[in-house]
């Protein structure tokens, strides 16, 4: 049973980062999700864009864990994860999705905060709950690189869907969210979170929390922003996450603890455009 899924997604939401030999970085955000291998043994995964991934040309990212203190003081903990042997990307793709996922070893404390994959919508969340045009989402990030805090925290930030209709996936495989999407925020969860729904028609109120998909793309037009993301429908996160199981691969990538160096996070700091597609 879901508890809080804003705050278990912001438990489980990371920052992927590669710095850039001229000083500015390349930035998008992963999530963190609880599956289990062939073996039936749980693994964790990290999901996220697949362009995210793709135009970070180093072997290695660096994962934004955070870490609690005995004194409950929360401190941002990067760890390197290797991404690539070579040229070979070591993470699986999907065919005709913006979606891609790795399994990681992460650290104890973040393996217990990836979301179960069950919480991701299925092809009839959307009907099921009459969801539609005006429906508020709230959508995980690291705009431009920002975090809530020093510690390292996602942004939360809102908006409402866009487009119509929603469902089937197959036949729609995004939808639009009426919100300002910056580089950073690529990869990152859009989910609903409403305590008390009532149906279109309906007296009745009912519990509504559920992982509706990923920011994958911004809308642009001729150049210009028009405000306005692109979800993939969480039906392609876990297609994506099955091909695990199916595609060969070398042994799990083990993330190893990142050497000291300063992280800032302030709103000067340069940002690569890896954030959002153009």
């Amino acid at each position: 049973m879901i508890g809080d899924l804003s705050v278990d997604l912001i438990s489980a939401t990371v920052q992927l980062e590669q710095p850039l030999g001229d000083g500015s970085r390349t930035v998008g955000t992963g999530f963190l999700v609880h599956d289990q291998g062939p073996d039936g043994k749980p693994r964790t995964v990290l999901v996220t864009a697949a362009h995210v991934f793709e135009k970070m040309p180093s072997v290695s990212v660096r994962i934004g864990y955070r870490v609690q203190a005995k004194d409950g003081v929360w401190r941002y903990d990067p760890q390197t994860l290797k991404i690539r042997d070579g040229d070979h990307p070591l993470w699986v793709k999907h065919a005709g999705r913006d979606v891609a996922a790795i399994v990681v070893e992460a650290p104890p404390e973040f393996a217990k905060a990836a979301i179960p994959l069950a919480w991701l919508a299925k092809d009839d969340t959307f009907s099921t709950y009459s969801l539609g045009p005006g429906d508020e989402m709230m959508a995980l990030g690291f705009p431009r690189g920002l975090s809530a805090n020093p510690a390292g925290f996602p942004i939360l930030r809102s908006g409402r869907v866009a487009s119509y209709p929603l469902a089937p996936a197959t036949a729609f495989p995004t939808f639009l969210l009426d919100f300002s999407v910056f580089p950073g925020n690529s990869g990152g969860p859009v989910f609903m979170a409403q305590g008390a729904r009532r149906r279109p028609g309906s007296t009745e109120t009912q519990e509504v929390q559920f992982v509706a998909g990923m920011l994958t793309q911004q809308v642009e037009l001729s150049g210009e922003r028009l405000e306005i993301g692109i979800v993939t429908h969480a039906k392609y996160i876990r297609e994506t996450v099955a091909l695990l199981d199916k595609t060969p691969g070398p042994p799990i990538p083990r993330a190893k603890a990142a050497p000291p160096e300063p992280v800032t996070r302030g709103a000067t700091e340069a940002v690569s455009v890896t954030g959002y597609a153009r």
